[in-house]
């Protein structure tokens, strides 16, 4: 049952005859487990806390940094180094006390997937990795929940419902993984702050038409958003029944064989001092050294072959980025032509103050 300040609280939403008062209690009664609480899971949470989703899980292992600010609408530069699930609960529970909350505050990895997911009825994917992605509709399908997608690329979002009632997955539209480095996630290429908020309030439209049965959901359709036109379309796609018969979940289809060596930011500082000759090379585009570097040669990876002449091949090669993403490609391009001595910042220098 709705108490008379539930009713109040919901007033609006109640007095949509597409939910009423029987919607209101499905959205209470509701378990949704939320996977990322960064970009896209501030607002997916924000809306499905204001809405009066009874029961909401958070699954994230992260703690808060400096550059998540600019879209990670839920924290503030006083938070920074706390948890961010710990930190979220915290927000939420001022903004509606009558939702309960559970933390995850780990990774979703093969270990855990299938012990947290199967908790909850709706499954929200606000990751940013596709690791993780395929990892958790693997878990979705074997458990049969519905997964609601979000994905954000600069100025593009994708939204898709998966696993809706035997329907499509996220493999029918995305068969197999990318492999490393094909496709940089927002570290590298990065993200306009309002994107985020509008990818993760539809996803949170999604979930709330999911739990209520109203509307048209977005199964077997990916919804594509570009706001610098403010153009949106759809596509179709259909089941693969393969997709659906999963019985385990996979490993990362990502592989790293090259023979170099990642390390930290003060393993790396270390290494630049000390070892005779070392070239430290940054393989962002020269804009992106511009506004802030920890020094060495510009060698951005979009036209990193023609600048090898500028790196030593006897020497000891530090590569960074902003992530490590794109300096993995690089590292693993130096692998292949010879290159002996090959170092790469696993992290990248995003949360490093370089000004």
């Amino acid at each position: 049952m709705l108490t008379q300040t539930e009713k109040n609280r919901y007033s609006k939403q109640i007095i949509l005859p597409e939910i009423g008062v029987e919607g209101q209690l499905r959205l209470k009664q509701a378990k949704v487990l939320v996977i990322g609480a960064g970009g896209l899971g501030c607002p997916i949470l924000q809306y499905l806390t204001a809405a009066g989703v009874g029961s909401i899980g958070i699954a994230d292992g992260d703690v808060i940094q400096l550059s998540n600010l600019q879209r990670q609408v839920l924290y503030s530069e006083q938070e920074i180094g706390e948890r961010k699930s710990d930190v979220a609960v915290k927000k939420l529970q001022l903004l509606n006390p009558h939702v309960q909350f559970k933390l995850h505050p780990v990774f979703i990895d093969a270990s855990n997937a299938l012990g947290i997911i199967k908790e909850y009825d709706v499954v929200v994917d606000g990751s940013d990795n596709f690791d993780t992605r395929y990892l958790v509709n693997d878990a979705c399908v074997m458990l049969d929940k519905p997964m609601v997608f979000g994905a954000i690329y600069r100025f593009e979002g994708h939204v898709s419902v998966f696993n809706y009632k035997g329907g499509p997955t996220y493999r029918c539209v995305f068969p197999d993984m990318p492999g490393e480095g094909e496709s940089p996630n927002c570290a590298d290429i990065g993200v306009v702050a309002a994107l985020p908020g509008i990818v993760g309030a539809i996803q949170a439209n999604e979930v709330i038409k999911v739990i209520t049965g109203i509307g048209e959901v977005l199964t077997g359709r990916l919804l594509v958003i570009d706001t610098l036109t403010m153009n949106m379309h759809s596509f179709g796609f259909k089941l693969n029944e393969a997709n659906r018969k999963i019985t385990a979940l996979r490993g990362s289809n990502f592989s790293c064989k090259a023979a170099y060596i990642d390390v930290d930011y003060d393993q790396f500082r270390e290494m630049a001092k000390s070892m005779a000759g070392a070239q430290v090379v940054d393989v962002r585009e020269f804009e992106e050294h511009e506004i802030g570097n920890i020094g060495g040669v510009n060698i951005p990876l979009s036209g990193f072959e023609t600048g090898l002449d500028k790196i030593d091949k006897q020497a000891s090669v530090l590569l960074y980025c902003s992530s490590g993403v794109r300096s993995r490609h690089a590292a693993k391009m130096l692998i292949e032509k010879g290159y002996q001595k090959v170092y790469n910042l696993k992290n990248g220098i995003s949360d490093i103050k370089v000004y």
